[in-house]
């Protein structure tokens, strides 16, 4: 790493910062123009839409760029990152996101090239689990175990940041918390070059939640959703990498698997939720419906701001809770933050019954 980056750390990321955010926002208005001169708007007919006007979904377009060209003008190279692969895998993923915000792309399409990009990613990139660090008994895994899993769990992480976007602002503030907490925990750590990638993310989605929050003006779409989801979950299997292997100088994060799902419980329960609700119906997990947790509290009354404000508190109480308490290991603090989850959607669901039954009874609770 570069002298001024050891010795003026808080300097260079704050350059980091606004260098990808004033890329990304002044990507946008061009965006805005070409997606409005092109009529290239949201679904607004589709019954999943919370907008009553046509809306642009190529914010994501703004993401990827700012992300790309922060990362080209500051080279971060180090050959304990694979920049190459995950710059790969990005574009791949780009492309098919692109593809559907315009024209669609259908599930088993998407499923495969989210396949592909995971195995590159892991077969040549090595980015993958190798330790289950105690939870359920397992420790250190077999490769072709190691391997399998941490595509299932790419293409998990990938997919659940695509299934909360569906309100202004809520994947960009859950990918900023996610990835500031990554970032912070890297510095921690002192492996900078990690801190760098979570940096950028977080400057390129400051910069499109500009014009994404309430009311908004252009969605990220699929492009940026698949995107964000990419990078986080290559962060958050680095993070809990760094305790299964021997690097000098690295401090000890206790309990780093359950921080890391403390960190993006928001996408990961709730995407475990309707997959298992949608299968338990009879239907497939990938059939589109309204019944996530940021619809559910639309229903309340709140609003997509309202809503993605309590939600981003949420998560950052788990966050900092879990970090307190790492020392109950990893598979107690995992089946209490899960535990949490449930308790706090069944709270949800209370309410949505007793509002909808203009009663507040016992009964709501259990049907």
């Amino acid at each position: 790493m570069p002298e001024l980056f050891l010795h003026h750390q808080t300097i260079y990321y704050i350059c980091i910062l606004v260098f990808a955010g004033s890329f990304s926002t002044a990507v946008i208005p061009s965006i805005l123009h070409v997606a409005r001169a092109r009529h290239l708007y949201d679904d607004i007919g589709h019954f999943r839409k919370q907008h009553d006007q046509g809306i642009p979904r190529l914010g994501g377009v703004a993401i990827f760029m700012s992300f790309t060209v922060t990362a080209l003008v500051l080279s971060i190279i180090d050959k304990n990152f694979p920049v190459g692969y995950l710059l790969t895998a990005s574009i791949i993923l780009f492309i098919m996101g692109l593809k559907d915000d315009l024209s669609g792309v259908n599930s088993i399409t998407k499923i495969a090239v989210q396949f592909i990009v995971a195995l590159i990613l892991v077969v040549l990139g090595d980015i993958r689990l190798t330790s289950m660090y105690g939870v359920f008994g397992l420790y250190d895994l077999p490769f072709v175990v190691s391997a399998a899993l941490s595509v299932v769990v790419i293409i998990m992480i990938i997919n659940a940041f695509n299934l909360i976007d569906g309100i202004d602002g809520l994947a960009g503030v859950t990918g900023i918390i996610a990835n500031s907490a990554f970032s912070a925990l890297f510095i921690y750590t002192k492996q900078y070059e990690f801190a760098v990638v979570s940096v950028m993310l977080v400057g390129a989605i400051v910069g499109f939640l500009r014009f994404n929050i309430t009311p908004a003006k252009i969605f990220m779409g699929d492009t940026g959703s698949l995107f964000i989801g990419l990078i986080t979950v290559v962060m958050a299997i680095k993070l809990i990498e760094l305790n299964n292997v021997e690097v000098a100088n690295v401090a000890y994060i206790a309990s780093a698997p359950a921080l890391t799902i403390a960190i993006l419980i928001g996408p990961i329960f709730d995407t475990l939720r309707v997959f298992c609700l949608r299968i338990i119906n009879g239907i497939s997990p990938f059939t589109a419906d309204r019944n996530h947790i940021h619809h559910r509290m639309l229903r309340l009354g709140y609003t997509h701001l309202q809503t993605t404000l309590t939600l981003a508190g949420l998560n950052i109480v788990t966050i900092a809770l879990t970090y307190l308490f790492t020392g109950l290991g990893n598979f107690l603090l995992i089946a209490i933050i899960f535990g949490s989850s449930m308790l706090f959607n069944w709270a949800i669901t209370f309410m949505i019954r007793s509002r909808e039954r203009e009663t507040l009874a016992l009964r709501n609770l259990f049907a």
